[in-house]
């Protein structure tokens, strides 16, 4: 049996995407430290399949051969730079975890220390691989045309030259009307994509539907319409609470009269226009968990401390259920369990969430599940032989837990849909070996994310997606998110945690990471957001481009369109856009004043630490970690927010 932390044993810091301090009486996995890249070890299996796996009895991973990545860019340290310039693998995320001391603002203000270029003192070099989703093939003479051969007249006699010159025009005009055809088939989804690979069993690309990728079919229908002015003002701002040491206050929703907002001990909810506070609900404890769902009538589970944090630790167990109602901040019920890993004493849980009427929690005590309107349990942790525990659960449309099974230095990983109301497993796919911890991208379609042998080495937590049938649990096809490519992020440890991934129209949506923008040099960075077929695991060939010192971070679908928020310079304002799903065009939705001053409350919030929420011309950022002052702070300091609100005109 895994054993759990031992008590008053502080958990890994909230926001951190390290590996976790291994419970007590286990030993830890050798790895390398954070950030450092794990040399990829050859598993059996781990290939990327060229045909739907056949399922086995025990849901093994297929002993297929290694195979390379139907990109071409391996998750290797050493890959090159995707933007043709080696020597890039070490360079960390410009998403960084905005508590670490080094790590510069993400939107480049004047004053503090400048990060040089990833790119500076480079020569630009052909790119080892291709840019997103053009051909792969070597380059050939006469615009890769084929050119006839020499012609020769009946009898072997060479023909004169100018009759050459004719044939010759001849199959030019035929070839070119030819690739025009297919240029014009191209544009719309046709071909083989444009990255010149084939995906899962040499399919041509496709969406879910079966139909090409283009954009019939796919985006629109999304709740989310531009106002007639999309200027936004700033409407109100919330300072930080005063703590001792630093607090987690996970937790942000959006309701039709309030915004309400996880405090220390407490949830407020803040009046949307005036951000006056309509009501407190206070706690035993710090909050600890908070869902991302929520129900039609605006429940929304929670996990809280049985008591208040005291010196000298300020740590409690995390061992509290409950759910709140967002329209009048009451508590409608709160509870906890036992069972498990932890036996007679209170489970511990780290993450909780919401799929119709079931309230399900995890962590290293194993999982249970409660009913959403009185509390009453429907499943407990269990103890069992093969030393298997509910990790965490994804919610939303459909329940999927992730179950963490085996000894903690050799652990292997399954992920089932399960019955919401009983729990009992609907299918179940086995994660390849040198997985120890998923996370759940999407429940319905199913698409998890991993690190595979530790081997993203950027501290993302994703080195691959799995696109799987959760009806089968059959593996539908493998992604490799190359970590010098991609900017979607997870927490190692956490079931429901990725950020920056979305899905949707049969497709998964990342953003790539900055790079160096039209106008070329330090400051022009920039990146896009694509997108990858669920069913083929292939790269579409349309995307969205953030323009030049913008960048993209998708935040939610609305519809078929992706909700996305333009990270500004420090001389522009940020926005808020509406990507249509299959097009990738963008439509303006809200507009943040230009503020170049050091107080500039947009510029307070790191792209990585800070909750961005947006729905009907109101856009939220607030802040996921608050921490004690400096002892030595001046008045001169740049103010920090626990919340800002942009809003346009009503």
């Amino acid at each position: 049996m895994t054993q759990p932390p031992p008590p008053n044993q502080p958990p890994d810091p909230p926001g951190g995407f390290g590996a976790p301090t291994p419970p007590q009486g286990q030993a830890p996995a050798q790895q390398g430290g954070f950030g450092v890249p794990t040399p990829p070890q050859s598993e059996s299996g781990y290939g990327y399949p060229q045909q739907a796996p056949q399922s086995d009895p025990g849901y093994g991973y297929p002993g297929e051969p290694q195979q390379p990545s139907p990109y071409g860019y391996p998750g290797e340290s050493q890959q090159p730079s995707p933007y043709g310039y080696p020597g890039e693998s070490q360079q960390p995320s410009p998403y960084g975890y905005p508590t670490e001391p080094q790590q510069p603002s993400p939107y480049g203000y004047p004053g503090e220390p400048q990060q040089p270029s990833p790119y500076a003192g480079y020569q630009p070099q052909p790119p080892a691989q291709p840019p997103y989703g053009y051909p792969t093939q070597p380059p050939q003479p006469h615009g890769g045309y084929p050119q006839p051969a020499e012609a020769a007249a009946p009898g072997g006699k060479k023909v004169s030259a100018q009759l050459q010159i004719i044939i010759a025009a001849a199959v030019a005009i035929v070839l070119i009307i030819a690739a025009g055809i297919w240029y014009s088939r191209s544009g719309d989804g046709g071909g083989d994509g444009g990255d010149g690979a084939k995906g899962s069993g040499g399919t041509s690309q496709g969406s879910s539907s079966g139909k090409d990728t283009g954009a019939e079919g796919l985006g629109g229908g999304g709740k989310e319409k531009p106002p007639a002015d999309t200027k936004a003002k700033v409407t109100f701002k919330v300072g930080k609470p005063k703590v001792e040491d630093v607090t987690d206050v996970s937790g942000s929703w959006i309701t039709d009269k309030a915004f309400v907002k996880t405090g220390v001990n407490s949830l407020v909810a803040y009046d949307l226009d005036k951000g006056g506070v309509l009501w407190t609900l206070p706690l035993t404890g710090q909050v600890c968990g908070a869902s991302r769902h929520v129900s039609a009538d605006n429940k929304v589970p929670i996990l809280f401390e049985a008591a208040k944090r005291v010196a000298p630790r300020y740590f409690q167990q995390c061992t509290e259920v409950g759910v709140v109602d967002l329209n009048t901040g009451k508590l409608v019920w709160s509870t906890s369990i036992t069972g498990g890993s932890a036996g007679d004493q209170k489970a511990r849980f780290g993450e909780v969430t919401l799929s119709g009427t079931t309230v399900a929690v995890g962590g290293f005590d194993g999982g249970a599940a409660f009913d959403l309107a009185n509390g009453n349990p429907r499943w407990k942790p269990q103890a069992n032989d093969q030393n298997c525990y509910d990790l965490g659960y994804g919610g939303g449309e459909a329940l999927v837990a992730v179950r963490r099974c085996g000894v903690y230095s050799n652990p292997y990983v399954l992920i089932q849909t399960i019955n919401p109301t009983t729990g009992a497993s609907i299918s179940q796919y086995k994660m390849p070996p040198g997985v120890k911890y998923a996370s759940v991208v999407s429940t319905k379609p199913l698409v998890v994310a991993a690190d595979v042998g530790e081997t993203a080495g950027d501290g993302s937590g994703i080195s691959d997606f799995f696109s799987i049938d959760e009806k089968t649990g059959k593996l539908k096809a493998k992604i490799t998110a190359d970590a010098d490519r991609y900017a979607a992020r997870c927490r190692v440890t956490r079931v429901e945690s990725c950020s920056q991934a979305l899905v949707g129209n049969g497709r998964l949506y990342v953003p790539t990471e900055e790079h160096e923008g039209s106008g070329g040099g330090f400051g022009s960075e920039t990146n896009e957001i694509i997108g990858f077929d669920l069913n083929t695991g292939r790269m579409v060939p349309d995307k969205t481009d953030a323009g030049d010192r913008f960048t993209l971070i998708p935040l939610r679908m609305d519809g078929g369109n992706l909700i996305a928020y333009k990270a500004p310079p420090y001389d522009q304002g940020g926005q808020i856009v509406s990507i249509d799903g299959g097009t990738m065009k963008e439509t303006l939705l809200l507009q943040n004043p230009v503020d170049k001053s050091l107080d500039n409350p947009e510029s307070s919030f790191g792209l990585n630490g800070a909750e961005l929420l947006y729905r009907d011309g109101r856009f939220f950022i607030a802040q996921t970690l608050v921490s004690k002052p400096r002892e030595n702070a001046s008045p001169d300091d740049i103010k920090e927010y626990l919340v800002v609100s942009f809003a346009v005109a009503r």
